[in-house]
């Protein structure tokens, strides 16, 4: 009778730990320009602090609760993730900032639906390629129902607009379609097909097309639509190898915005250079290695797809947030997973990765 194992992955835990350490580190250098607007220059990082402690105890709270029971409630908790999508848009309810409608008032405090929808996705599609494993190479049968249901997330997520969380659970879906045993050419066929989404998407939309515009010449408008890219760049480059030191940064001084939020990894390169930055890298290359070897060590199918898909949509936000931060692909709003200041993600983001070490104590 072969032993049960019950160890869980230390090296993955310890990825997470690091990046949520540096994150902190971070945004206690970044942020204080900011807070003094709120007449304390420790305003946001005690609030970090805070959701850091709510992360935790979700964290625990994933690493020790029954994913079959998860699995039996999959269902319901997309119904109302998207449910929560659908209630930005309602006055009152919804609030929003810089003309994006991302957050629900909750008396004191506020929620951002789109990052309870990407874990709500992963649990249900995790749930129903378990049971429709079978027709999983039927195009009609097995991959037109989940594409359906992306596009009805999908609609709702760009309506806000945030194309660059509709690009980070596309990209998760069909990884999770691929570990499903998907076909191939009819995968190619859906990227394909995603690609002219997307272009389409940032050519008719005037704001997505001034950003394409700053992506291919930010100096053609310095001041405005490729002001954030340059000042981003110039954080960057300034750095060097060994980095201006801590809290040494000069961009966050109100000159390179979301300093603290969608673009701390610029911050980052900064003050603690090349070598942090690639640290940084190393450490989510980690997270996602010792996270797909957890999900494929499995002999459960919905554990497996359940920590792939979670293990995926963190590695994608954070490779898009960072190829953004360094001009590689054109600014879209979302943060860099453990690192960046936000409530709603921190707890959610935790609670994902302590189902996945959840996965990684059993097989």
């Amino acid at each position: 009778m072969s032993k049960i194992k019950n160890k869980i992955d230390y090296l993955f835990l310890f990825a997470v730990l690091s990046l949520l350490a540096i994150g902190g580190l971070m945004i206690f250098s970044a942020s204080p320009v900011m807070g003094m607007k709120y007449g304390d220059s420790f305003y946001f990082i005690k609030r970090h602090l805070f959701y850091l402690l709510l992360g935790l105890a979700a964290f625990y709270y994933g690493f020790k609760i029954d994913l079959e029971t998860v699995k039996r409630h999959a269902q319901t908790i997309f119904i109302i993730a998207v449910g929560s999508l659908a209630l930005v848009f309602i006055p009152g309810v919804g609030r929003s900032v810089l003309g994006a409608s991302r957050w629900i008032e909750l008396g004191f405090i506020s929620f951002q639906p789109s990052e309870f929808i990407k874990l709500a996705t992963v649990i249900f599609l995790a749930k129903w390629l378990t049971d429709k494993q079978i027709v999983i190479r039927d195009f009609f049968r097995g991959l037109l129902p989940p594409l359906m249901f992306f596009g009805v997330i999908g609609l709702l997520i760009i309506k806000q607009p945030d194309l660059g969380t509709a690009l980070t659970i596309g990209a998760t879906v069909f990884l999770m379609l691929f570990v499903a045993g998907a076909q191939i050419k009819q995968l190619a066929g859906l990227c394909l097909a995603g690609i002219i989404g997307v272009l389409g998407l940032s050519v008719t939309s005037p704001y997505r097309l001034r950003r394409l515009v700053a992506y291919l010449d930010p100096w053609k408008d310095p001041q405005g639509a490729g002001f954030q890219i340059i000042q981003s760049l110039l954080a960057v480059g300034s750095g060097g190898v060994f980095g201006l030191g801590l809290g040494a940064s000069k961009q966050k001084f109100y000159y390179l915005p979301q300093q603290f939020t969608d673009f701390i990894f610029a911050i980052l390169c900064e003050e603690l250079g090349l070598i942090g930055g690639a640290a940084v890298v190393v450490l989510f290359i980690t997270f996602a290695g010792r996270g797909f070897k957890i999900a494929l060590s499995s002999n459960d199918q919905f554990k497996v797809l359940l920590a792939s898909g979670i293990v995926a949509w963190i590695t994608i936000q954070a490779m898009i947030n960072i190829m953004v931060v360094v001009g590689i692909v054109p600014t879209t709003g979302i943060p860099l997973p453990f690192i960046s200041y936000g409530g709603t993600a921190t707890i959610i983001n935790l609670f994902a990765v302590g189902m996945v070490l959840n996965v990684s104590r059993k097989p």
